[in-house]
């Protein structure tokens, strides 16, 4: 019995170590209203942007969640600031920032210490003259995988018939490597672009799609322009008998190829069939991959929640591709819709936006969501958010199904969409899936763990969890290999958590 009871607290106390939990104290100033932005792990420190009452501030914070500096960047315009990205690395960021100064938007760029100081002068990326207050970011910053490569694009789209594009690729010590101009003459009234990537080599790459009044999608094309070059190659997705739902392009790095898939259906508002996967190979120039993969039963009656069999998969949205080394993928989906006492949420009207700011070529990537525009559709009282199950489906390099898997939860919340959806954390030898669950009236953080081989365990309830915290997974960002900063709700404050996995 003591070996028992031994064996049983030695077990405890492992767990207790494996997960640990701090958080930080909420300034006086870090009020819900406060914009911010999670930097990252710089020089051992976490550093976290704040913009209070038009104010720009890093804060900077130790291993056990303690502010020990915040630095004022006062030469950013108070009032004037559209965008703010930044780009962590080992020792220093980059913060990229556009504001508008009476008729001109500026796009320029600082290095940021380890301190959160200013450690380079203002570098003016681009400008562009126009005749209107923006309110919306005119240029978006996109990095490459390994961080090599910084492009800084814009689209001029006042010629719904001619496109305009303007893309400057930089290193990461933000020289520049080219300047490129050209035009997109777009056919068709309903086309739109998307899914802007830049990967290792500085290559650029996106989608070009036609849908017509929101419905599905009957033509698709990936448009890639090399880094060396100004030319701007068209590659056509083919669609035979088939209708795509909302093209998600992924890059390949590893061996050198762009992975676009899609929910498709057989007709036009239908429901949706299944999965369309299309991978194209840079290196030859010529396809790698085309396949159709038909949703089964089985699947449907696992995945579908309160749906009907048939519809089981009419609220899902893809929302991350992890890559294998070998060329095969797993892909997540997570269902999403709205409820509200006037209408219910249908993925062919978007009355209330998309989820996922699918037709916005300014949007963030979908691994990380951006607290900064959060509020851009804006929220209604009489509507209810859900975020229910996620389906998790692992494929080979053929674009054959290896296994599926189901993580099964029920989310809503009528105030917003903040506390709803998930986050994921690669640790290497699996992968965390985060999220709350209601439990007795109490939002409790839940870990999912899954394993190469499709296993999915949930991990016991994280400790130091029962402090009146309210975590927003979906704004959480990994920072190293085993840690992640969440934002959280304290009261009527916001505070930051890290989560370290030993």
């Amino acid at each position: 019995m003591r070996f028992l009871i031994l064996l049983f607290l030695l077990s405890v106390g492992f767990s207790a170590q494996s997960q640990r939990i701090v958080y930080s104290e909420p300034d006086k100033d870090d009020t819900r209203r406060m914009d911010f932005e999670i930097i990252g792990k710089i020089g051992g420190n976490f550093q976290i942007y704040k913009n209070v009452r038009n104010k720009s501030f890093v804060a900077v914070y130790d291993n056990e969640m303690q502010q020990i500096a915040k630095e004022e960047h006062d030469y950013m315009p108070d009032d004037r600031i559209i965008n703010v990205d930044f780009f962590p690395y080992a020792d220093h960021s980059y913060m990229i920032y556009q504001y508008q100064k009476k008729n001109i938007v500026y796009c320029k760029a600082v290095k940021i210490d380890a301190k959160g100081k200013k450690a380079s002068e203002v570098m003016e990326l681009d400008t562009t003259h126009i005749g209107f207050n923006a309110s919306n970011k005119l240029y978006s910053v996109i990095s490459s995988e390994d961080k090599s490569k910084l492009m800084v694009f814009k689209v001029n789209s006042k010629n719904k018939s001619r496109y305009h594009v303007t893309t400057v690729l930089f290193d990461d010590a933000l020289n520049m490597q080219r300047r490129t101009r050209f035009t997109l003459e777009m056919d068709e009234r309903d086309d739109y672009l998307d899914e802007f990537n830049v990967d290792n080599d500085g290559d650029f790459v996106f989608t070009r799609f036609n849908r017509t009044t929101n419905e599905t999608i009957k033509a698709t094309q990936m448009m890639w322009k090399p880094a060396t070059s100004d030319s701007l190659f068209v590659i056509q997705v083919p669609q035979k008998e088939i209708w795509l739902d909302e093209p998600i392009l992924k890059v390949d790095n590893i061996n050198k190829r762009y992975f676009l898939t899609s929910y498709y259906y057989k007709e036009r508002r239908g429901n949706i069939e299944g999965l369309f996967f299309y991978v194209w190979d840079k290196k030859t120039g010529q396809p790698a991959m085309q396949n159709n993969l038909a949703i089964g039963e089985e699947l449907r009656k696992e995945a579908k929640g309160d749906a009907s069999t048939r519809m089981a998969f009419n609220d899902y949205f893809v929302r991350n591709i992890i890559i294998k080394k070998d060329g095969g993928f797993v892909i997540n989906s997570e269902a999403y819709y709205t409820t509200s006492r006037f209408n219910n949420w249908n993925r062919f009207n978007y009355l209330y936006g998309s989820p996922f700011n699918q037709f916005d070529y300014l949007s963030m990537s979908p691994g990380y969501n951006s607290w900064f525009w959060r509020n851009r559709f804006g929220n209604n009282a009489a509507m209810r958010h859900h975020a229910d199950n996620i389906t998790v489906l692992s494929f080979d390099k053929e674009g054959k199904l290896q296994w599926s898997r189901v993580i099964h939860k029920e989310q809503f919340d009528d105030e917003g969409d903040d506390r709803i959806s998930y986050q994921l954390m690669n640790t290497g030898s699996q992968i965390h899936y985060l999220f709350n669950l209601d439990e007795r009236r109490a939002l409790l953080l839940t870990d999912y763990t899954l394993t190469p081989s499709g296993e999915i365990n949930r991990n016991p309830t994280l400790k130091n969890l029962d402090r009146g915290y309210e975590f927003l997974p979906k704004y959480a960002k990994q920072v190293s290999a085993r840690q992640m900063i969440l934002p959280c709700f304290y009261r009527n404050y916001i505070c930051f958590a890290k989560i370290e996995y030993n």
